[in-house]
């Protein structure tokens, strides 16, 4: 009888991990497409953005400030910085409404999540995502009196993925 009862047991704990296991997967497939698609957003072609923060000269400004993508779609967002001053390109809601794939910066690629990038003077950092979610989101460079003298930004997000 303890024999039976350990079998059965065991039999619903393997049930219950193969369930788990799809779930978990399933949550994977969904960052991966849309429902309605069978399309791998982190394998798809990549549309490159580029945004300057500042200028050689030393203008406080995001150039473009106004940024728009669509939800789905597979953007690499190309931050260069070529001003004698380091930036940031701040979004922390704009974040939060992506799934990052990846930054690629000197030689080093960082995955996670990812809310704000440092890009120091005469660099770059590359910036790859899918949009999930719409609405508008603020832009700003929080070094010390950037934000309050102009290095300010709206990006726009079309469509959802969910």
């Amino acid at each position: 009888m303890e024999r039976r009862v350990n079998r059965v047991v065991l039999g619903l704990l393997l049930g219950l991990s193969l369930i788990l296991g799809s779930w978990i997967l399933l949550g994977r497939a969904v960052l991966a497409a849309p429902a309605n698609s069978s399309i791998n957003l982190s394998k798809q072609p990549v549309i490159t953005v580029t945004v300057h923060l500042g200028d050689e000269a030393g203008a406080l400004n995001f150039e473009p400030s106004q940024l728009k993508f669509e939800a789905g779609r597979r953007y690499q967002l190309h931050l260069v910085n070529d001003s004698p001053t380091k930036h940031y390109f701040t979004a922390k809601d704009f974040a939060d409404g992506i799934w990052s794939q990846k930054v690629d910066t000197g030689g080093v690629e960082v995955k996670g999540a990812i809310h704000d990038i440092e890009v120091r003077s005469q660099a770059y950092a590359d910036w790859v995502f899918v949009p999930v979610r719409s609405g508008h989101y603020g832009l700003r460079c929080v070094v010390p009196g950037h934000t309050e003298a102009g290095m300010v930004g709206e990006i726009e997000i079309l469509g959802q993925v969910f």
